[in-house]
């Protein structure tokens, strides 16, 4: 299996690494492409890649092609992929909104696989949502799962509707938890912390939280009830969040993220 990905940004090189560094490939070198000289020089001084700087010389020869471009990208790239693919190749695609129809006119072919990644793959703990057209076989879509778990863990989903519904939680999520870290780094410091402590203190109790979740079943709603006493400084902060109705704002962001999806899908 020979696999190329095209695009060496933050999420195509994530990917390329995870890959590379795993024994799936049976040692082949995965192939990379990018537009940016810059890039191209960086990417050879890892050492770990075939990288190439004409698509000519590599696109003919993968079996499997990750698309990992802007999306606003993909109708020109597409034209240029178009005349050297082939019916047997896969494409799997690492671009929001761009849908597996769009995929399959502009490129020719019919094996498409459509995922909507997460930027905490670059540590090893992402989460990739993925769905595939009629097209492509068990063994193939086995294939592709576990090239996507070297960079976390995948889920399967039913149709696309579920990719764009996993662009407003798993996908643009990560950003959401950013921004409530955020806040309460800038809460931490207005009330006299240093910046490294404020740093600790809000880093720490994310992944202490995170870690108690993940260990058993209980929901968040019990965490939060076992944290919280009645009359106590965590209800405070809690009825303050209700009072403010920030459940709500956070449930409606993530529409938003889902609805931008949906609309960038249909070329809005």
């Amino acid at each position: 299996m020979k696999v190329l990905v095209i695009g060496a940004g933050n999420m195509g090189l994530t990917y390329a690494e995870g890959m590379a560094s795993s024994p799936i490939l049976n040692r082949r070198k995965l192939m990379v492409y990018d537009v940016s000289p810059d890039k191209i020089i960086s990417l050879k001084e890892m050492e770990i890649f075939d990288v190439h700087e004409k698509l000519e010389d590599a696109l003919p020869t993968a079996d499997v092609i990750f698309l990992a471009v802007k999306p606003f990208h993909s109708d020109e790239l597409f034209e240029r992929m178009k005349p050297m693919m082939n019916d047997e190749q896969i494409a799997v695609s690492l671009m929001a909104g761009v849908t597996i129809e769009t995929i399959q006119e502009g490129l020719g072919i019919k094996k498409v696989i459509r995922t909507m990644p997460n930027l905490p793959a670059q540590v090893g703990k992402g989460v990739t949502s993925f769905t595939e057209s009629k097209e492509v076989s068990r063994v193939e879509l086995l294939m592709i799962r576990n090239l996507l778990d070297t960079t976390g863990e995948s889920i399967h989903v039913e149709n696309q509707n579920y990719i764009d519904a996993s662009t407003g939680i798993s996908g643009s999520g990560p950003a959401y938890v950013f921004y409530f870290m955020n806040s309460m780094l800038e809460a931490a410091k207005k009330m006299g912390f240093s910046d490294n402590d404020s740093r600790v203190l809000v880093s720490k109790t994310f992944e202490g939280a995170v870690e108690l979740f993940n260990r058993n079943d209980l929901s968040p709603t019990l965490w939060m009830d076992r944290v919280a006493s009645k009359g106590g400084t965590t209800r405070a902060a809690l009825d303050s969040m209700d009072d403010n109705n920030v459940k709500e704002l956070i449930k409606e962001a993530a529409y938003a993220a889902f609805n931008r999806a949906v609309e960038l899908g249909e070329g809005e």
